[in-house]
């Protein structure tokens, strides 16, 4: 099993970006990651073709479960 922590933003211009955090700590903290959401926007890290994160959207934790198939 697999998990993200999947940050989503509205951007400027409308449109959405969604962050993907590989491995994140558990159990999350959501004053943590709202804070870290709240930097992202404030220090304009990312920038996308419809504009910066302007607007937090959501936050999820996200578990997959991958079984490679062995090919013959």
């Amino acid at each position: 099993m697999t998990k993200q922590l999947q940050l989503g933003f509205r951007t400027a211009e409308g449109g959405s970006m969604t962050l993907n955090i590989d491995h994140p700590v558990e159990p999350a903290n959501a004053e943590q990651v709202s804070l870290v959401m709240d930097t992202i926007i404030e220090e304009e890290v990312f920038f996308t073709s419809t504009g910066a994160p302007l607007e937090k959207r959501s936050a999820r934790l996200v578990e997959r479960h991958v079984e490679d198939i062995e090919l013959i």
